[in-house]
């Protein structure tokens, strides 16, 4: 399904991390390669831009990371960005140019493109944020089913099978998710999209629109 590809849903530039998606269809097929690629492209930054700490842990000199922060490698921390209290960064995490990671909010196997906020107790696990997208406070993604099942994609053209036991959510660029949200195993949300707080969301959502429960999503109207 065309919309639920990298090209329609992300914008490649504003991200590091353009080059994983090379030669790559759906965003999810890239969640397996988030370790090695990191630790690849850390030895390849300038030195005069990054610092290295610890174990495959690069840090941009511009970005604020507050001393209570946790963050273990392999992991990238871009330009300007903020790192907050009691962060936990778990590994295998890429945040972008901009972006801000919260208090005790959790990262681990996901892509952060530039300018993306998860900024208060946010979990985001095996999951792709696009530039500019943002999760309000509390809204999570869920990496797991709970019958542990491999997780597929629930599309109007049918279920994509994606083999994987982790996948949390792709949100395309400039999302926003409001408060107390769940963002259930296999979403994908279209970009420019906005999700009501308390959500329990699954599935695909379209881009531009406005998710206002299960079964009831409007287009976005201008003006």
């Amino acid at each position: 399904m065309e919309a639920l590809t990298v090209k329609e849903l992300y914008t490649l530039e504003e991200t590091i991390a353009g080059d994983i998606f090379e030669g790559v269809t759906y965003p999810w097929e890239v969640l397996p390669k988030i370790s090695a690629f990191i630790v690849e492209l850390g030895n390849t930054l300038d030195e005069e831009e990054y610092e290295r700490r610890g174990e495959n842990v690069w840090v941009a000199k511009s970005a604020k990371v507050a001393p209570t922060a946790f963050i273990n490698g392999p992991a990238i921390i871009g330009k300007d960005a903020e790192v907050r209290h009691c962060a936990f960064i778990r590994g295998n995490a890429i945040v972008g140019e901009g972006a801000v990671v919260g208090n005790s909010t959790e990262l681990k196997n996901v892509i952060l493109f530039n300018k993306v906020q998860v900024p208060h107790y946010n979990y985001v696990g095996d999951s792709i944020l696009g530039f500019k997208s943002h999760m309000g406070a509390g809204s999570i993604t869920s990496n797991v089913k709970s019958d542990k099942k491999l997780v597929v994609v629930k599309t109007p053209d049918g279920n994509i099978e994606t083999g994987m036991k982790k996948f949390g959510a792709m949100l395309g660029d400039e999302v926003e998710v409001g408060c107390g949200s769940v963002l259930n195993p296999g979403t994908v949300i279209g970009s420019h999209s906005n999700i009501y707080p308390l959500s329990s969301v699954r599935g695909y959502v379209p881009g531009n629109s406005i998710y206002k429960k299960q079964g009831e999503v409007v287009e976005k109207r201008e003006g």
